[in-house]
């Protein structure tokens, strides 16, 4: 079992505890134990293997030993015997947002509703809103939740992608006749969501090693199709992976081929008919079937007479024009990061203490880093009282001292219900940054929503505008906001738009950064990190940055050091 795996057991165990009604620390446990082991950048195999699962903070001898018997043989009586106790409808019920665990009792008790199906029939039938405690209100959201549900069901979150991507191409990597292998579709063009996962190979021999390998690897649960060059497989996790092989002198085709979307590769194949020439993932060819040689994919673009477009912008909006006229922005690149916001330690809810973080960002060689835990009202976070943000600024100034890396002090502060920050300005000039960010009242109007976020916006001590739309991607909409009102008063103001890396976020949606580029937005590219692992993830916002088209010029934290004290100094 992976990482992924183990914690989904852990996250279900946590969600089953909190069913039977247990004591909520050792609910807690489980499900703090699921985010640390996620969280941890070492392998897992490993730490079981050399019995160092308890060096992680958050697992404990009693955890690790239940996490060792899923790492090493795949079951565990514990959680079966859970499972076994409680009707097993009431973890899909629960997977429903707005149905918490003593909904979903009571749900199961006074409607004997067991899946989403009689959940479903139930709210359309008006029998949930006249249980008591639920009403019209909660029923509505149910019916949202089950909706949301149903269209994004076969969907995964990049991370999770990447993940399975990874694992299936360090195992085909070891054949020897593997020439050449990438992930293609939407998970290289850097798509924040994706429904399954394209592994081209290159390989002129033994073709048929390579596929009885790939329906043979760990974590298969089912093989849907097995042929001499393509072959599908479900992933115990979900995850559908499709792989394909071809000759090393196809890869630069094929590689465009399964890369682009839908609409971009028939531009494509429109292009090169209209030039006496036909493409397709074997070959682009001219006078019936003779091949025009191309080593790379910059090869067949200039053949069609445009320039190299990078695989984040094969989208079909707009790409082609600027290609044809050489007018494609240099994207920026992860080199381009010279220092990362959005970093929470154990002041609030990291996993990892203050120094950690920052000896972490040192190591990844960063000129700076800065810190921002979060502010006095997020308590379920353990957002920090005035006093012991007095605590943490002398902490700051110590550690100052002791790291290369510049320390950048500042918060994550919650945009109270009127557009108020959660602190004065006499705690918030203290800070060198300040991120505002929405953590409650979601349901608000777009009105009500708008004018409270551009009134934080107009705080001179805010910095950066953290995770504007407040969406957690499979589960969570956005709330209502009118964006381009929001995104021109940030430009207005001077506030940087968060492009937050987390996998969940992955916001600003990069359907939207052209236009607020547009408007005049500067971006910050941040991680939003937790623990050590999440600090390597400001990677995938550089992906989405990349989708929006934008710069170096146009993200603040590829600023140098001088230059972002500077920048900082002039915001006030």
């Amino acid at each position: 079992m992976d990482k992924a795996e183990v914690a989904l057991i852990l996250d279900d165990i946590g969600a089953l505890l909190e069913l039977k009604g247990e004591n909520p620390f050792k609910v807690r446990a489980y499900q703090n134990g699921a985010r640390a082991l996620l969280a941890s950048p070492e392998d897992l195999e490993a730490l079981v293997k050399e019995n160092r699962l308890t060096e992680i903070k958050g697992i404990g001898e009693a955890l690790a030993e239940k996490i060792a018997m899923l790492v090493t043989t795949g079951k565990l009586p514990y959680y079966e015997d859970l499972r076994k106790s409680l009707h097993p409808g009431l973890l899909e019920l629960m997977r429903i947002q707005g149905v918490g665990p003593k909904k979903a009792v009571i749900l199961h008790k006074k409607l004997k509703i067991n899946n989403l199906q009689d959940l479903e029939k139930a709210a359309r039938a008006g029998k949930i809103a006249k249980l008591e405690g639920f009403g019209e209100t909660t029923q509505a959201n149910i019916l949202k939740g089950l909706s949301f549900a149903g269209e994004h069901a076969q969907e995964h979150l990049i991370s999770e992608a990447q993940e399975t991507a990874d694992a299936v191409i360090g195992e085909l990597k070891k054949l020897p006749q593997v020439v050449r292998i990438i992930a293609g579709g939407s998970l290289r063009r850097r798509r924040e969501i994706v429904h399954d996962v394209d592994i081209l190979v290159a390989a002129d021999e033994r073709v048929e090693k390579i596929m009885d390998r790939f329906v043979h690897l760990p974590g298969v649960e089912r093989v849907l199709g097995e042929g001499e060059t393509k072959s599908s497989v479900l992933f115990h996790n979900g995850m559908q992976v499709d792989l394909r092989v071809v000759k090393d002198f196809q890869f630069p085709y094929a590689l465009h081929y399964f890369t682009g979307n839908k609409e971009h590769n028939i531009a494509m194949r429109q292009r090169a008919q209209h030039r006496g020439m036909k493409l397709s993932e074997y070959g682009l060819f001219k006078e019936g079937e003779k091949l025009i040689p191309c080593k790379d994919e910059a090869d067949i673009f200039k053949k069609l007479g445009l320039a190299y477009i990078p695989p984040e912008l094969r989208e079909d909006r707009g790409e082609f024009e600027a290609a044809e006229k050489n007018t494609l922005p240099e994207l920026i690149e992860v080199k381009d990061v010279k220092g990362i916001f959005h970093v929470h330690s154990t002041w609030s809810d990291g996993t990892v203490e203050l120094e950690g973080m920052i000896a972490e960002a040192e190591k990844m060689g960063f000129e700076y880093v800065g810190i921002s835990d979060h502010s006095q009202v997020a308590a379920y976070a353990g957002g920090l009282s005035i006093d012991r943000v007095q605590e943490q600024g002398k902490v700051i100034e110590k550690l100052r001292k002791k790291f290369k890396i510049h320390i950048f002090w500042g918060s994550e502060c919650d945009v109270l219900k009127d557009g108020r920050m959660d602190y004065p300005d006499s705690v918030l000039k203290n800070y060198d940054f300040v991120i505002a960010s929405v953590h409650s009242f979601f349901k608000m109007s777009e009105a009500e929503m708008t004018a409270r976020v551009i009134r934080a916006l107009k705080n001179k001590y805010v910095t950066i505008l953290g995770h504007l739309t407040g969406r957690l991607l499979l589960k969570r909409q956005s709330y209502a906001l009118n964006m381009e009102k929001v995104l021109q008063a940030a430009a207005e103001q001077g506030v940087a738009v968060e492009i937050n890396a987390m996998p969940e976020r992955l916001e600003l949606d990069w359907r939207e950064i052209p236009r607020a580029k547009e408007l005049g937005c500067k971006f910050a590219i941040d991680p939003d990190a937790h623990a050590l692992s999440h600090l390597h993830g400001y990677t995938r916002g550089v992906g989405i940055a990349r989708k929006g088209w934008l710069t170096k010029a146009d993200v603040i934290n590829a600023l140098s050091l001088p230059e972002m004290k500077s920048f900082l100094r002039l915001r006030r």
